[in-house]
């Protein structure tokens, strides 16, 4: 549902919030329930999410979710 460069990605992990900033360390985390945000430069796209998993590599955020609601656009 996205695919782009980002500031920041915050996501809904298991057992609370993860936040992901440019060059973080390898990651991965199962995903739980709520908003995933993925921050541009002047836009916040938000996506309801529910299960799956993040992984980081390579300066690459990948998100694979069992349930993906809309998106809403804010600054």
């Amino acid at each position: 549902m996205f695919d782009g460069d980002a500031d920041g990605v915050v996501a809904p992990a298991f057992d609370g919030e993860v936040g992901i900033l440019p060059n973080h360390a390898p990651f991965m985390t199962l995903l739980g329930q709520g908003t995933l945000t993925v921050r541009g430069a002047d836009t916040a796209r938000r996506f309801t999410i529910r299960g799956g998993f993040l992984q980081v590599v390579d300066n690459r955020v990948r998100v694979v979710a069992e349930h993906v609601q809309g998106e809403s656009h804010a600054a």
